[in-house]
């Protein structure tokens, strides 16, 4: 099938696009990453479609999807980007979307609190906190050293957990 015409693989892709999406799905359990490992494996397929083996397009397409889903969940970024709290779920379990929303409107207000502190500690828990950098790494962003960095952020977590216990919200400071 080397000389696969545009019309007849973009039937293919009518064609199995539910079972592209339903295999990357049943492997990384998150429908947006889904989505785009669906695309990922089409693309892929369009520019490999001199190696579709005639007659096993539904198998080659599968397969594709598999190791495309499998590249994603070993990926540097995808291993990065687990929230806090995720790592204790079971692989494949989504938290109810109560929960979800509890859990983000928590982390707004732990944002707003510290946006509202008073400076070295305003700067230090967004690094630290917000955008997860190292103490070294803040120290390094503030021209400070990474002794007073620790330190402020220390006392910026107890102010924190302070302000958020007074407003009477119970998420957690991130570590």
């Amino acid at each position: 099938m080397a000389n696969i015409t545009r019309e007849s693989f973009s039937a293919l892709v009518v064609q199995y696009e539910r079972l592209v999406y339903t295999i990357c799905f049943q492997l990384v359990r998150d429908s947006a990453a889904a989505e785009d490992l669906t695309q990922e494996t089409f693309l892929s397929a369009y520019l490999h479609r001199d190696a579709l083996p005639e007659g096993y397009e539904r198998q080659w397409l599968g397969r594709i999807a598999a190791n495309k889903a499998k590249d994603h969940l070993q990926s540097a970024w995808n291993r990065r980007t687990v929230l806090p709290g995720d790592q204790e779920l079971a692989r494949g379990l989504a938290p109810p979307a109560e929960e979800t929303a509890l859990r983000r409107s928590a982390a707004a207000e732990i944002r707003e609190a510290i946006q509202a502190m008073k400076e070295p500690y305003r700067q230090v828990c967004r690094l630290c906190l917000l955008e997860e950098r190292s103490v070294e790494e803040a120290a390094l962003a503030l021209g400070r050293p990474p002794k007073t960095v620790y330190t402020q952020l220390s006392r910026g977590r107890r102010l924190l957990r302070e302000q958020l216990e007074r407003s009477g919200t119970h998420g957690s400071i991130p570590r």
